[in-house]
């Protein structure tokens, strides 16, 4: 008599797929520890990136500008999710679908020149300040200045 399960079909080829997997598993780490390169050196232990050796400790602090910028990324990435699916969904869901979206990126809009005005999409230097003092310094100077960069 065959065992069936409550669906009435038999269970054996998932535990013997599962067995397979757990024997090939065996047998590739297995191979992996008795083949593989065993040496130990002084170098085994550091962390190495990039063929760069580490310089420094990895904890650094970020401002808090960097996670309003990572933040925006973020919301900004899945409304776009949004809209492509509006756009895939678009002659289903006709003019009320139209106006709805229409809604939906006039508020994205507005949040961005909000966002934009506080000035939480500044994350560089303050361009004003640095040509309001490059305009203060003589002209040779700050050619000079240039050149020498």
């Amino acid at each position: 008599m065959d065992r069936l399960n409550a669906s009435g079909t038999p269970g054996w080829p998932f535990w013997l797929y599962t067995l397979l997997v757990f024997a090939l598993l065996t047998l590739i780490i297995s191979l992996s520890y008795f083949l593989g390169q065993r040496h130990r050196t002084a170098a085994s232990d550091q962390p190495y990136e990039s063929g760069i050796l580490e310089t420094g400790s990895a904890r650094l602090r970020f401002s808090a500008q960097f996670y309003l910028i990572a933040m925006m990324f973020v919301i900004f990435d899945i409304e776009v999710v949004f809209i492509v699916l509006w756009a895939l969904a678009f002659r289903e869901l006709g003019w009320p679908g139209y106006l709805g979206i229409c809604v939906f990126i006039g508020l994205l809009f507005a949040v961005l020149i909000y966002e934009w005005s506080i000035g939480a999409l500044n994350f560089g230097p303050d361009g004003k300040k640095i040509l309001k003092a490059y305009r203060k310094m003589p002209k040779g100077q700050a050619y000079h200045e240039l050149v020498a960069k």
